[in-house]
């Protein structure tokens, strides 16, 4: 037996994903495994952005709906 260093997964699609993802990877000739491994890391970069923005932001001042909206009414804005 060889060893590997990636993992298998039982992932279930929606059936015209699964379609679309299949037919993307013969036009591609790709597997299937690095189509998936492909979006998922590219939707894990897009959460580091994101934490990499709250932690940027977390010493701005946080405001609650209703103070803003006090706020919106006193000065005339709504």
């Amino acid at each position: 037996m060889t060893k590997t260093t990636q993992k298998r997964a039982t992932v279930y699609f929606d059936p015209a994903l699964h379609r679309a993802l299949r037919l993307k990877a013969v036009e591609t000739e790709r597997s299937f495994s690095e189509l998936v491994n492909d979006a998922v890391k590219l939707v894990l970069a897009e959460d580091a952005e994101d934490f990499e923005a709250f932690e940027l932001r977390e010493e701005e001042p946080d405001y609650s709906f209703e103070s803003v909206v006090k706020d919106l009414k006193r000065r005339g804005k709504i």
